[in-house]
């Protein structure tokens, strides 16, 4: 079965990490309530090209990451992209939130709530000593979907997220 589009605030069930979860788009005029974790930036160069960064070589994602204690979203979007993917913050836009209900496993009762971004991205010279990712990767906006590693179940939510950063995607 074909994957679809995750709608507005409808819940999906995913098992990751050793438990099951819910897991949800929500528009980003309102942020969902959750604990804030983390940003996610779906980066595109002035060059068309879009950043996607991978620790092993072959898993391909958007680069982003974690929330530090006080810090604004937009504060940790412009540091975890530098950290993870050597790239400047031009400008950004707020697409949505991801927001997941962790039911049972190890980090059962947790509700964390991720902001999602597009991003115009200015590339920095490639420094393997720096960049937390050991690998980034530029490839044309068609590819990108293709190049993706989404872990099963959580396909509508990539799907989304490229739809609402304007990518190309089926």
């Amino acid at each position: 079965m074909p994957a679809t589009y995750a709608l507005d605030r409808a819940e999906l069930a995913v098992i990751s990490n050793g438990g099951d979860w819910l897991i949800s788009w929500h528009p980003p005029d309102g942020q969902p309530a959750g604990t804030p974790h983390g940003v996610t930036g779906v980066c595109v160069t002035d060059f068309r090209e879009v950043v996607l960064v991978s620790d092993d070589g072959a898993r391909w994602g958007f680069p982003g990451g974690r929330k530090q204690p006080g810090e604004s979203w937009m504060d940790t979007l412009h540091r975890r992209l530098e950290e993870e993917a050597c790239v400047g913050v031009l400008n950004a836009e707020l697409i949505g939130w991801g927001r997941g209900e962790c039911l049972s496993g190890p980090q059962q009762g947790l509700v964390l709530v991720r902001s999602m971004w597009t991003v115009r991205a200015e590339l920095y010279e490639w420094d393997r000593s720096e960049p937390e990712m050991l690998h980034r990767r530029l490839c044309p906006p068609d590819h990108a979907q293709r190049a993706l590693y989404m872990e099963q179940g959580m396909e509508p939510i990539y799907l989304r997220q490229l739809r609402e950063a304007g990518l190309p995607h089926s």
